[in-house]
């Protein structure tokens, strides 16, 4: 059989395990820093977003309208970079994304200083191109990962993210300074920190994400199917796709978003009813939002070692925990909200590192990057769902009621699981050999 002549560069990695493994070290090397700036530049903005679209509309009724607003952004740019990534690349799809986020957040101070409405809600949408970059980001470091490595690949990108949506809103105080400094309104200069950020992690991964690790992954399953008719390898771990798996990785990753966005949201609306002090929302939601980063690493370890399928179904019962204790928490304790919260966040990192695995697993390279794209348009539309019927939801009944709805509506990722599993011996395989 003919065999395709690969550029020299790029045959010397195909002839060259030990130059694979270099590669996808480096290359997690630099998605970690560009997650840094990256997460900077997806927390700044979201930090003050509502209280600069109240302070422009004159009023609150409209305040969620920025979440909303760059929520939609996030969906329709997932599709976008997912494809754009297949087909000229990770190093392209991201770092346009993210320089695409980074003009977003500096036509909101553009925005801000010219009191214009119409700018505003238009840069809010392609501001919302950085948050779906930033997710997107995840999955460059499992292109050259072997199927042991995977889910520590995800775990080690959502640490690095943590870094910077710590420190962006510590610089809320600092950047509103700076912008009153300039001339500009001072709830904008947040967002002058998130478009310098998201440039800063499109200029990395454009100048350093080379060469580029899914055009490198692709070359591999090619030449692998041409000398054994097959494209799995020991090293890209690439198999047929797996419909089941696709299906129980979007399930797993849209559930537990939606589940954790709808009790997050209304926890702060539960604790004021009941007279908490914004401080005690504050904690809150910080260890939740600690909960959900933080873990990752050891998480990562974890759906390696014990399978994808083993912590998929302890995302399940982790978010049902946290919803039975937050619905039974009374208004005036903020520690078993706490727990709830902790756990709530337990529970979608569990969901969202396992989803990817799987989803990884059961993708072909030939298309790997477009479905990736696809299913995390979906899960940005949930977590829109999630907070918009959260509210609903506590109107007609109460927070406790639907903490345990989202409890509940969390253990059909059992099921589905399980579903995913009775396959034909292939696709089993995929999922199954992790578990043991």
């Amino acid at each position: 059989m003919l065999q395709k002549i690969e550029p020299e560069w790029l045959q010397s990695y195909i002839d060259s395990p030990e130059k694979q493994q270099k590669l996808y070290k480096r290359t997690l090397f630099i998605v970690v820093l560009s997650q840094i700036f990256g997460g900077t530049g997806l927390a700044a903005g979201i930090a003050v977003g509502a209280l600069l679209a109240k302070e422009m509309l004159g009023t609150d009724s409209y305040a969620g309208l920025p979440i909303a607003l760059f929520t939609l952004g996030s969906a329709g740019a997932s599709l976008i970079v997912g494809r754009l990534s297949e087909r000229y690349g990770r190093r392209f799809g991201l770092a346009a994304g993210f320089l695409a986020g980074g003009a977003g957040a500096f036509g909101v101070v553009a925005a801000a200083a010219a009191s214009s409405i119409l700018l505003l809600f238009v840069s809010l949408v392609i501001y919302g191109a950085g948050t779906a970059t930033n997710l997107q980001a995840r999955y460059a470091g499992t292109d050259l990962a072997n199927s042991q490595q995977r889910a520590t690949a995800v775990s080690i990108a959502m640490v690095s993210t943590t870094f910077g949506a710590v420190a962006g809103p510590n610089l809320v105080d600092v950047m509103g300074r700076f912008a009153t400094g300039i001339g500009v309104p001072a709830l904008s200069g947040p967002f002058i920190l998130a478009g310098a950020a998201y440039i800063l992690a499109g200029f990395v991964l454009l100048a350093f994400l080379r060469p580029d690790p899914l055009m490198v992954a692709k070359a591999l399953a090619g030449v692998q199917s041409q000398e054994n008719g097959s494209i799995q390898n020991e090293n890209t771990h690439t198999a047929p796709e797996n419909k089941k798996g696709i299906i129980a990785a979007g399930t797993l990753m849209v559930l537990t978003h939606l589940v954790m966005v709808a009790i997050m949201t209304m926890t702060p609306v539960q604790m004021g009813h009941h007279g908490h002090e914004l401080s005690a929302v504050g904690i809150i939601i910080g260890f939740h939002i600690g909960a959900m980063y933080l873990p990752s690493l050891l998480t990562g370890i974890l759906v390696d070692k014990l399978g994808r399928s083993t912590m998929a179904i302890a995302s399940g019962v982790t978010l049902l925990a946290a919803g039975l204790i937050g619905a039974a928490a009374p208004g005036d304790s903020v520690l078993i909200l706490t727990i709830a919260l902790i756990l709530l966040g337990f529970g979608w990192n569990f969901g969202l590192i396992s989803g990817t695995a799987i989803l990884v697993d059961s993708t072909d390279l030939s298309n790997r990057a477009k479905t990736q794209g696809t299913i995390d348009v979906m899960v940005a539309l949930s977590g829109a769902t999630g907070g918009a019927l959260s509210g609903m939801v506590v109107a007609n009944s109460s927070y406790a009621g639907l903490s345990i709805a989202g409890g509940i509506l969390s253990l059909v990722l059992i099921p589905v699981v399980i579903w995913s599993q009775k396959k034909t011996k292939v696709s089993k395989d995929i999922l199954q050999s992790h578990d043991g």
